[in-house]
């Protein structure tokens, strides 16, 4: 990624014009060698003044609009059609048909936004998943979290304004992903959305069902895993208690969080092999845009194997520490289990790792791609309208075979370090 010299900037965006790219200024527009003009179309793309377009793996899609309110840059980005960056920073990330962006926007590595997802200005993500629709407000930081629910423009899960996932712990680690919604449900749209109200937070790990409205200004600590509820905070709570970096009281809970986010990337990334893979074409998802989706997803799952296996590295110290600070009234069974935890990560790992070839239960999947398979023939071509229109049984058991999936990697997860009782 870098500038280009100025003969050969001149003659890449003279072809871009050529093949119909409208950009007003060229003159401010920089574009590196590395970009192949070929994965950028010429139908209705506009480049405004101040854009710089990078990465040989950028794909601008018809209809897509760059740097309209600021300047632009992008590096090894996938741009759907009609995709709006209105101005900010975006790399290494994959942003499907209609997804909007606000001007001051920072999409760092392993971003994910699917159909229509939207967001306001100086909006922060990096490796975030969003389902279709999902809208963020302004003055935004959700890094390392999933998002779903709702079932359109009109009816989706949204972020308040000035909201934060806190994804970086007083350990000094990242292990925080965050669940808001699922993937075995959340893909077939039709789940109540989720409102996370302004001038609030999660405090990752945490995990959040559908249907959950969290009133403004709420830090949300915990888990809300009943459908359908209204979270609200009083005062705040006041306490002074010993705090020791390092110990991990909360293993457990590490090791649970992070099983259930990796096994939804996994469902997530089946899901695209199985079911996006039957809408790849140049009306609906052209390869080189599915390609860069689930090597998104890839990405993802990757950064939180990472995260997980530096905790699971610091279990001997953490160990130590325990002991040290405990006074001597420290918990046989809780050295063990951490350092089970630290022994069988590589067993752990091999279980995610496997989970790239997980299909989960065959006779459900090939139920479910005959149902799709009839929907299409049906006249239903486009993927929204396919699955938006299945019914309710059909759907049913399209969300079994994926919860299989997660089921399946979190079973083997567990077996591995029995000493948590998971």
């Amino acid at each position: 990624m870098g500038s280009t010299d100025m003969r050969t900037r001149e003659s890449l965006l003279k072809k871009l014009k050529e093949k119909g790219v409208s950009i007003p200024c060229p003159e401010s527009v920089d574009i590196g060698p590395e970009v192949s003009l070929e994965r950028i179309s010429g139908e209705g793309v506009v480049v405004h003044a101040g854009s710089k377009i990078y990465g040989p793996k950028t794909l601008i899609l018809t209809g897509a609009e760059l740097g309209y309110e600021a300047p632009v840059t992008i590096n090894n980005c996938r741009l759907g059609r009609e995709v709006r960056l209105n101005g900010g920073f975006f790399s290494e990330s994959t942003f499907l048909d209609k997804v909007s962006m606000g001007s001051g926007a920072q999409i760092r590595e392993g971003c994910l936004l699917e159909e229509g997802a939207r967001g306001a200005h100086n909006v922060g993500l990096k490796h975030t998943i969003l389902l279709p629709f999902v809208t963020l407000g302004s003055l935004i930081n959700f890094c390392d979290c999933l998002m779903g629910g709702g079932i359109d423009s009109k009816n989706h899960s949204e972020v308040g304004s000035s909201y934060i996932h806190f994804n970086y712990t007083p350990n000094q680690d990242k292990a925080t992903p965050s669940l808001i919604g699922d993937v075995p449900r959340g893909v077939m749209l039709r789940e109540p959305p989720i409102f996370l109200g302004g001038q609030g937070g999660l405090v990752g790990p945490v995990r959040i069902e559908f249907g959950t409205v969290v009133s403004a200004g709420t830090i949300v600590r915990k888990d809300v895993l009943k459908k359908n509820r209204m979270i609200f905070s009083r005062a705040t709570i006041s306490k002074d208690m010993p705090f020791h970096m390092g110990v991990y009281s909360n293993t457990k809970r590490i090791i649970v969080q992070n099983t259930f986010y990796i096994a939804n990337l996994t469902a997530l990334r089946r899901w695209y092999m199985e079911v996006r893979n039957n809408f790849i074409n140049e009306a609906d998802m052209p390869q080189a845009l599915h390609h860069g989706a689930l090597e998104t997803l890839e990405m993802a799952i990757e950064e939180r194997l990472k995260r997980l296996g530096e905790v699971a590295a610091r279990m001997p110290d953490s160990i130590k520490i325990y002991k040290k600070t405990s006074g001597g009234r420290f918990s046989d069974k809780a050295v063990g289990a951490k350092m089970e935890f630290h022994d069988r990560w590589q067993d752990m790992e091999g279980v995610f790792r496997n989970g790239y070839k997980e299909q989960g239960d065959l006779s459900k999947r090939d139920a479910f791609l005959k149902v799709l398979e009839k929907a299409c023939k049906q006249g239903k071509k486009d993927y929204l309208s396919t699955i938006k229109g299945l019914n309710e049984k059909e759907k049913d058991i399209g969300t079994s075979w994926l919860q299989g999936i997660v089921d399946n990697i979190f079973q083997q997860v567990a077996s591995t370090v029995p000493g948590f009782g998971i």
